[in-house]
């Protein structure tokens, strides 16, 4: 396993599409790993790859129970109930905004066997996979509107 480096706005990687990963090969794997290595070494509890300079559509979350790879992630429904909370970015160094999430949402997805997972998410769990689907699509916390 190797630590990667992170990339930070402004980086037009952040701003690219993301192709989705069409084979789980053994590179995917060892990226898997490394991404996991890169997030825990930078205190995250979330990376995407564009964050490391990949324009795939692969994400690690630290669950706090061990890491989880998703790949190809979709949220298929988000709750009506939202909350704001509080939410920094690796690649926004020192930034740290209130953002409106749903409270919850279900997500389809691949892992690192290629098994598909089909789960409901809530509260920060929920919170920390729909910011790194934003970095899948392009988006970062400072395009998020303000609020008080």
């Amino acid at each position: 396993m190797s630590r990667l480096q992170i990339i930070t706005e402004p980086n037009p990687i952040l701003r690219a599409k993301n192709a989705k990963i069409k084979a789980i090969t053994p590179e995917v794997k060892q990226l898997i790993l490394d991404m996991v290595e890169t997030m825990k070494a930078s205190d995250g509890i979330g990376l995407a790859a564009p964050q490391i300079g990949l324009n795939v559509r692969l994400v690690t979350i630290n669950t706090g129970e061990g890491a989880l790879a998703l790949i190809n992630p979709i949220i298929l429904w988000r709750s009506f109930r939202k909350e704001v909370e509080e939410e920094g970015c690796l690649s926004c160094p020192g930034i740290f905004k209130k953002v409106k999430r749903a409270k919850s949402i279900w997500v389809l997805t691949k892992n690192e066997n290629g098994k598909y997972l089909f789960f409901r998410a809530r509260g920060l769990f929920a919170r920390v996979i729909q910011h790194e689907l934003d970095h899948l699509n392009g988006k970062l916390i400072t395009d998020k509107p303000e609020i008080k």
